[in-house]
């Protein structure tokens, strides 16, 4: 390791995002782009922009970046990546080409630093059979980094978060726990297999979930990144109109994520998720608080929501716990018909 990333900054990842709510009140002041070719805007809070070139494709386009997740510059290049790509794959599509986008001071951190966030990055785009084709730097400090990405998809095979039907079940493809597990390290109190198993984890293509949702024609997913399962699960039930049922009990969840909850290690990112959702979540009274508020709590480069059809849900569950990527997906929920909450959370 060339430099420890970590002592540079207060928050890093997804956790650093500005608050949902205040992102918002923000947006809603924007006009509202029109296009006929413009399949997926900004209206619906979706995982990226969509526009269709012909009638054989469309174009997936979206950028991520954040400060350091992790101690080692290599590694956060490869979690940078990965959480940028994964807007691609969840909308279905394949991602064709990539620019890096870095904020980095030479003046405070070693230029080796610099090159091998570069270099876990592009190893993270080679994977995924992408081409980087030029990037943009300023001088930063602390560094930040991640990925402008455009994508691949039929129009026909377009998977948004606005197509989520009554019936569908809920598939989780990677548990949650994330932020907790940062902030743990950050506080030396982590034990080192569970932190790696969340370094692994955020490192981890959403790759075969896509392949695997194209394969029985899924039509509404999500991934599950800064807003938390809740916030990201309640952007998807206004956009579908739906509303969104989570059996609490069945979320999976990284080891230790909840025994640093319960011993007070709850990133501040998490109660700013919950004060977004509170007003459109029914929380039952019996829920256990620490599962309440790792379902707020920020993810980055988390797993996909996936809408499964009833009738393919148990062969969509059965493909990612055989992939040998998705060990712990589960089904943790169901679509409902619309009601006075977005997310019924029992």
């Amino acid at each position: 390791m060339s430099f420890d990333l970590l002592s540079t900054i207060e928050y890093g990842g997804c956790s650093a995002k500005l608050s949902p709510k205040e992102l918002e009140k923000i947006l809603n002041k924007l006009p509202k782009v029109e296009d006929k070719n413009l399949l997926v805007d900004i209206e619906t809070h979706d995982d990226a922009g969509v526009y269709k070139i012909n009638n054989e494709t469309a174009l997936i386009f979206t950028t991520d970046f954040f400060p350091p997740v992790c101690s080692d510059p290599y590694t956060f290049g490869q979690i940078a990546a990965a959480n940028a790509l994964s807007d691609v794959y969840a909308m279905g599509g394949t991602p064709l080409l990539s620019l890096n986008l870095m904020m980095f001071s030479t003046k405070e951190l070693p230029d080796e630093a610099f090159s091998d966030i570069l270099l876990g990055g592009q190893n993270k785009i080679n994977e995924a059979n992408a081409l980087t084709v030029g990037g943009h730097t300023i001088e930063d400090h602390p560094p930040k980094y991640g990925l402008a990405v455009v994508g691949t998809v039929h129009p026909d095979n377009l998977i948004t978060n606005s197509f989520a039907k009554p019936g569908d079940k809920l598939i989780l493809t990677k548990p949650i726990g994330i932020g907790a597990l940062i902030a743990g390290q950050r506080e030396g109190m982590t034990n080192p297999e569970a932190y790696n198993q969340a370094i692994e984890q955020m490192k981890l293509l959403n790759k075969v979930g896509a392949e695997i949702m194209r394969k029985y024609n899924v039509k509404a997913a999500t991934d599950i990144t800064g807003f938390g399962l809740l916030g990201h699960a309640m952007k998807l039930a206004k956009a579908s109109e739906v509303c969104i049922k989570i059996n609490s009990t069945e979320i999976p969840l990284l080891d230790q994520a909840y025994e640093l909850f319960d011993d007070g290690c709850i990133p501040g990112a998490a109660f700013r998720n919950l004060e977004f959702v509170a007003p459109d979540i029914y929380f039952a009274p019996d829920v256990d608080y620490n599962i309440k508020m790792l379902a707020n709590d920020a993810q980055t480069s988390g797993g996909l929501l996936i809408c499964a059809p009833a009738e393919h849900a148990d062969a969509i569950l059965s493909d990612l716990l055989n992939s040998g990527v998705h060990p712990n997906a589960k089904c943790i929920g169901e679509v409902a018909e619309q009601n006075e909450f977005s997310v019924m959370f029992e």
